[in-house]
């Protein structure tokens, strides 16, 4: 059996990662990949959670969590579209302010 604390180190890791990704990336799919990443980073926490304390309040979180992660899916792609054919660049830099 996996100890708890392999899965909290695996879910640090994931969410340094995204974290980092969020602060240096400058493309906006990429930054918007990162925070699907950190979500994931939280659900594992939750489920690893759950697990040890044998209860089911962290798998209701996490359906709570990817319910809204999909709904940031769904938004943010939009948004990006939207962003995209206005813009035509998907560069942070070149998204400086929300006139077109």
């Amino acid at each position: 059996m996996v100890p708890l604390s392999h899965y909290l180190m695996l879910s640090a890791v994931l969410f340094a990662l995204g974290a980092a990704g969020f602060l240096i990336r400058r493309n906006v799919i990429t930054i918007f990949m990162c925070i699907e990443l950190m979500l994931n980073a939280v659900n594992l926490a939750f489920i690893a959670f759950a697990r040890h304390l044998g209860r089911p309040d962290g798998q209701i979180f996490v359906f709570f969590v990817i319910v809204v992660a999909a709904a940031e899916a769904a938004v943010g792609l939009a948004i990006i579209i939207a962003l995209f054919r206005n813009r035509e660049s998907l560069s942070i830099d070149d998204l400086d302010s929300m006139k077109l």
